[in-house]
């Protein structure tokens, strides 16, 4: 109406860990694939060569990133989930060629992982989970404690998509490597924010995905050393090398390949800036009454915040949050249905009341001060009105002896 002012919603979207916004420079790239260069990169006429070229030119600017030897050793996939699946399967298929049929993993690695790993079990595979300590890591110690005879892959998230925690992958590749196993490593949540040379840490296989790091949904890669013969994943065309047929997502293709090279330039840059907000983030967080942070304090992802705070659920912090404008993720599993809280902050020792009151905020380089600061404004009075209202919180009160600050 005439004479009215509307005030525009703040947004803050801290939530990248998840998901993150295609950047400018990936989406130009692969807007003229949609209209332009639109051939299919299995034809030989210039529109689909074309196309073909701006794969390969993609596939070496994954390898460069990743520092892998050959341009065919990366294979283009719909994304983390599918990589892991990829490795894993097609790991465990070669080491029961040769009577190896023991795999190695973490309690808290991503389910794309644990439910493969869960899956192959199914299949007369064995499979050692290795437990984490309460800042989520495990060592190279463990690992090679639990590799058998019969062992053909271990497989180890780089560093954890809740908690931020970070493993110690090269040591842990040197000990697969002396052992002559292979490994792989979900690293979807540290390509782009930790330099990774494959060739260095005697890596034999990582996923990673496109859209954390600016590129976007739908789009992934799986790294194989050559010598690593995986069995084909999809029957039916040439694509990928025979192994993985279907016509190429060109533009998305495109989009990662400019995204994973813009992600590992300047990653020492743009960590200390990162850093330096999800400090200021969890120290002034921790300052709320019962709370904790979860997973290591230097071992972490530079963007990575996960705070536990007791006498509340996180889906109620969540929408709260999201009412003043403020885009996080929870602990708990609200929306896949679930009432259980995250497998991550149970193998961490969480009791399932403190791990269903967590918060993660997952800041990026295009976080600002400001943002941190508003989300240091709103937070305390949310938790503070959130407890007012919280039965919990009342019978931790009252049989720990906890002075309840919300009826100051």
């Amino acid at each position: 109406m005439k004479g009215m002012i509307y005030l525009e919603k703040r947004f803050v979207y801290a939530d990248n860990s998840a998901t993150t916004r295609v950047s400018e420079n990936a989406l130009k790239a692969a807007l003229p694939y949609f209209t332009q260069n639109y051939g299919n990169p299995s034809s030989i006429y210039s529109l689909g060569m074309d196309a073909a070229k701006a794969v390969l030119a993609a596939r070496q600017q994954v390898a460069n990133a990743l520092g892998a030897a050959k341009v065919n050793e990366v294979y283009f996939t719909s994304g983390g989930s599918e990589a892991d699946n990829w490795a894993i399967r097609g790991a465990a298929e070669i080491g029961a060629k040769k009577g190896k049929k023991h795999i190695i993993t973490t309690v808290f690695e991503h389910h794309a992982v644990l439910h493969t790993c869960e899956y192959l079990e199914k299949q007369g595979f064995e499979v050692t989970y290795l437990p984490v300590d309460d800042k989520g890591l495990i060592t190279a110690e463990q690992v090679e404690n639990a590799i058998r005879e019969d062992t053909c892959l271990v497989t180890i998230m780089f560093a954890n998509n809740e908690i931020g925690t970070i493993l110690p992958i090269p040591e842990i590749g040197k000990v697969c490597k002396a052992h002559n196993v292979l490994f792989h490593t979900d690293a979807v949540q540290a390509v782009g924010h930790i330099d990774i040379n494959v060739k260095d840490m005697n890596i034999d296989m990582l996923s990673l995905s496109g859209h954390k790091i600016h590129a976007p949904k739908g789009i992934g890669a799986l790294y194989c050393r050559t010598g690593v013969n995986l069995p084909n994943l999809i029957y039916g065309g040439a694509q990928e090398r025979n192994k993985r047929a279907g016509t190429e997502n060109v533009p998305s293709i495109v989009a990662l390949g400019t995204a994973i090279t813009d992600a590992v330039t300047d990653i020492e840059e743009k960590n200390a800036k990162i850093s330096q907000m999800r400090d200021k983030l969890i120290e002034r967080i921790l300052k709320i009454p019962q709370t904790r942070l979860n997973g290591d304090a230097e071992r972490r992802l530079a963007g990575n915040v996960n705070i536990s705070v007791r006498g509340i659920e996180g889906e109620s912090l969540l929408l709260t949050l999201d009412l003043k404008g403020i885009a996080a993720s929870s602990g708990s599993a609200c929306t896949s249905g679930s009432l259980d809280p995250s497998h991550v902050l149970l193998a961490i020792g969480l009791p399932h009341e403190v791990a269903h009151g967590s918060l993660r905020l997952s800041i990026s380089e295009e976080n600002t001060d400001e943002d941190v600061d508003y989300i240091l404004e709103v937070l305390p009075e949310i938790v503070k009105k959130l407890r007012k209202m919280s039965p919990l919180w009342e019978r931790i009160c009252r049989t720990e002896g906890i002075h309840d600050y919300t009826l100051d």
